[in-house]
């Protein structure tokens, strides 16, 4: 059958027919949708009861009464505005070094040759596979050296490096045109001015898709914190909500208040470079 029997049997589908796979493309869309928040809706709706009426069964979707006060109590009873400040010093500096690096290593695999340009990034790229419990002991033992252990400095050093920063940001150099940095060195920029007022500029989709990513994962951290961090004064979010599982009794109440304050920075972030942020993932990898 030619292609043009096919366009014209495609082209002979009736309105009806258009009508009715759109909407039941939508309608399975709607339940992605609905299966994806309702742990976020169940979690707001938990922030706004009493422990004991937290795992009711049936689920009581309206909460009767609505405790506000969780939200009053959760400031009174534990220290989570240093356990927010902890955490935006360590994803905030994370997140700059990460970006920083990633974006300069990127740009140096994607326009500078060099003899085993492409070995040496197979070879970095392929630690994405390493797991990090391999490395944990090792790297805590490091930090025990360099007598960092306790700090934040150790969270923010061991994360300033990597390997998915440097991936994503390499597969969006090489989509802008060779034309533009042979243009430039013609003018006399030097390498650095390359990547500094032309590939960033050009790269914004992509650097706010990094930022966005290495923000949440560094935020959500719990196991690094959990290790490194043993004071109660460098608490992060994350180990700090953990405080509330006790050994005879948990808090649920207070643990989903935490979570939905937790939320609230992510939010914010991935509201303000939503736009950057999808652009980003729909272009990485596409060469122009």
């Amino acid at each position: 059958m030619s292609t043009q029997t096919f366009t014209s049997v495609g082209r002979s589908k009736s309105p009806g027919v258009r009508i009715a796979t759109r909407i039941l493309i939508y309608l399975v869309l709607l339940v992605a949708c609905v299966g994806l928040l309702l742990p976020f809706i169940w979690m707001i709706i938990s922030s706004l009861k009493h422990t004991a009426d937290v795992f009711t069964v049936p689920i009581q979707w309206i909460p009767d009464p609505f405790v506000w006060s969780n939200y009053v109590e959760i400031f009174e009873r534990t220290d989570i505005l240093v356990w927010i400040k902890n955490t935006l010093i360590i994803a905030v500096s994370v997140t700059f070094l990460q970006v920083f690096t990633g974006s300069f290593a990127a740009y140096g695999f994607a326009r500078c040759r060099f003899p085993g340009r492409d070995l040496l990034f197979l070879a970095y790229v392929g630690t994405i596979a390493v797991p990090w419990q391999s490395i944990m002991i090792p790297q805590f033992v490091m930090m025990s050296n360099f007598g960092l252990n306790n700090r934040r400095m150790a969270m923010i050093i061991l994360q300033a490096f990597g390997a998915f920063g440097v991936f994503l940001m390499k597969s969006y150099f090489e989509s802008i045109p060779d034309s533009l940095n042979e243009a430039a060195r013609i003018d006399g920029l030097s390498e650095y001015g390359i990547w500094r007022r032309i590939m960033l500029p050009l790269s914004i989709p992509a650097l706010a898709s990094l930022t966005l990513l290495t923000f949440v994962a560094t935020w959500n951290d719990f196991l690094g914190p959990l290790i490194y961090l043993r004071d109660a004064s460098r608490r992060t979010i994350q180990v700090g909500l953990n405080t509330f599982i006790g050994q005879h009794a948990t808090d649920h109440a207070m643990i989903m208040t935490g979570a939905v304050l937790s939320i609230i920075p992510v939010a914010i972030l991935f509201f303000a470079g939503q736009k950057y942020f999808v652009e980003g993932i729909a272009t990485t990898g596409v060469k122009g």
